[in-house]
C-alpha cells in the first residue's frame, strides 16, 4: 500500500481499510439509538480515514491502522454530536424518571405506580406520560452507562460510545447479566411486560401491539419508555 517513494497509496490504503470504518460503524451503532443511521457513521468513518491518510507519519513509529482507527472514531463521534442523537434535555428528564423509580422502589418495596411517579415527580399524569413520550429514544442498549457515570455530560460519548469495554452486547452476552435481565423483565407490572415481550421476542411494531391491547400507539410508546426505565433502574444494582 506504498508507492514507489515510500508513500502511502491513497486508493489502495482507502480500499483496504475501508471494511475497518463499517466494522468500527457497526460496533458503535449497535450502542445507540434507533434514528442513528448506519449509513452515516459510514461516511463520517471514511472522512475520518481520509483525514488519516493525511496526517500519517510513519516516523512517528505508530501503525497506520492504531493511528487510522482513532480518527475514524472520532470523526464518528464529531458526527454523532453535531446531529445532536440525544438531547441534553432527553438524557436528564430520563435521569429523573429513573430517580423517582428507585425512590419510591425503595419506599414501597414494589414497583411503582405511574401515578405514584408523577406524583413524586411533582407533575400531573398527563405531563408525566408526555415526558414519556418525549424520551421515547431511550432503547435497552443504552446499558454501557450502568457502569456509572458523573452528571456531566459534555464528555458522554466518549466515556460510553467510544469505550470498546462498555459494549453493551457483551453485557448482554454475559450470563449473569441474562439472567438479571430476565429477573428484571419479570418484576415489570404485567401490561408491561406484554409490551416488552411482543416488542422484542415477537418483533412486533408499536401499531401492531397497541391493536392487542387496545390503546393508542403513543400509549404503547409511553409503556415502553417507561418499562425500560424501570430496567435501567434494576439494572444499575447489578
Amino acid at each position: 500500500m506504498y508507492t514507489a517513494q515510500g508513500r502511502l497509496d491513497n486508493s489502495a490504503t482507502l480500499k483496504q481499510f475501508s471494511p475497518l470504518v463499517r466494522r468500527l460503524a457497526h460496533q458503535m451503532i449497535a450502542k445507540l439509538p434507533a434514528n442513528v443511521e448506519l449509513d452515516d457513521m459510514i461516511q463520517a468513518g471514511m472522512i475520518g480515514l481520509n483525514d488519516a491518510l493525511g496526517r500519517f507519519d510513519a516516523a512517528q513509529g505508530v501503525m497506520f491502522e492504531t493511528f487510522a482507527t482513532q480518527r475514524i472514531r472520532g470523526a464518528m463521534l464529531d458526527e454523532l454530536r453535531s446531529g445532536d442523537w440525544m438531547s441534553r434535555g432527553n438524557r436528564k428528564q430520563q435521569r429523573q424518571i429513573e430517580a423517582a423509580m428507585h425512590k419510591l422502589e425503595q419506599q414501597f418495596g414494589r414497583a411503582p405506580a405511574e401515578s405514584e411517579i408523577a406524583e413524586a415527580m411533582g407533575l400531573s399524569l398527563a405531563d408525566y406520560q408526555d415526558m414519556l413520550g418525549k424520551v421515547r429514544g431511550t432503547q435497552l442498549l443504552y446499558l454501557e452507562d450502568l457502569s456509572g457515570g458523573g452528571e456531566g455530560e459534555n464528555d458522554y460519548l466518549d466515556r460510553h460510545v467510544a469505550d470498546e469495554a462498555a459494549n453493551p452486547l457483551a453485557m448482554l452476552q454475559d450470563r449473569r447479566m441474562r439472567e438479571a435481565l430476565v429477573e428484571a423483565i419479570q418484576l415489570l407490572p404485567e401490561r408491561e411486560q406484554y409490551v416488552m415481550s411482543m416488542y422484542y421476542e415477537h418483533d412486533m411494531n408499536l401499531k401492531e401491539i397497541a391493536a392487542v391491547i387496545g390503546v393508542t400507539e403513543s400509549r404503547v410508546c409511553q409503556l415502553h419508555s417507561q418499562s425500560i426505565a424501570r430496567l435501567r433502574v434494576k439494572l444499575r444494582a447489578f
